[in-house]
């Protein structure tokens, strides 16, 4: 079965820059999130893959996310205010190492809600260890979220753990994998919060999605 993406065209209309970020709230019901009506750019992936140090990351905070070096700690939909017009969503991974049946069950139903019922959610950003093969949970996941005409975009991290080329090989490979069942691959970008690289076109990206809402 062929899947093509709903999403949006990258083009470069202006330069974000991060120059307020708050923790407004969590929670496990989506019904309680934000009711602003600003809009949300989710951010999840498989535990231990780097999403708060990428969130801390892009907005230049070393402490806005909670990082562990235990997988699975963001267990809650966490909701942060960006520059007072737009949500970071912290979603709980998926594929907890250390936690119990019953609670991924609670997890995934969440996660669930969140993406059926979020009318704010212009964008998922799904991230990716650029030093691993694909793995069946990631591609697994995402082609849920193409089914459901969720737009998401791809952001495989910890790119300084690898030299250049072998950047460059791993995400062709990982796209060779997806063609077997995509008619269009999703947006993607290469990041390292270590080395600050692939920030700013990730910020970027929110600030067109934000201006094409106006």
């Amino acid at each position: 079965m062929c899947l093509f993406l709903i999403g949006f065209k990258k083009r470069v209309f202006s330069i974000m820059q991060v120059l307020s970020s708050e923790f407004l709230i969590s929670n496990t019901d989506v019904a309680k999130c934000p009711n602003n009506f600003l809009p949300d750019y989710a951010f999840i992936g498989r535990s231990n893959v780097g999403k708060s140090s990428l969130i801390n990351a892009l907005c230049n905070k070393k402490s806005l996310a909670k990082t562990s070096s235990r997988p699975g700690k963001t267990q809650l939909i966490n909701h942060f205010l960006i520059n007072k017009s737009w949500h970071l969503v912290d979603l709980p991974g998926y594929g907890y190492t250390r936690t119990s049946k019953t609670k991924k069950k609670v997890f995934q139903k969440f996660i669930i809600s969140y993406f059926k019922k979020r009318n704010q959610l212009v964008s998922a950003f799904v991230l990716i260890d650029i030093r691993h093969k694909p793995q069946l949970i990631d591609l697994d996941f995402m082609y849920w979220l193409a089914e459901k005409k969720i737009p998401f975009s791809i952001i495989f991290t910890k790119s300084d753990k690898l030299k250049p080329v072998n950047v460059k090989t791993h995400i062709e490979n990982y796209f060779k994998t997806m063609s077997d069942q995509w008619s269009l691959l999703p947006n993607h970008f290469v990041t390292s919060t270590l080395k600050k690289n692939g920030l700013e076109e990730v910020l970027d990206y929110i600030g067109n999605l934000n201006i094409t809402l106006k």
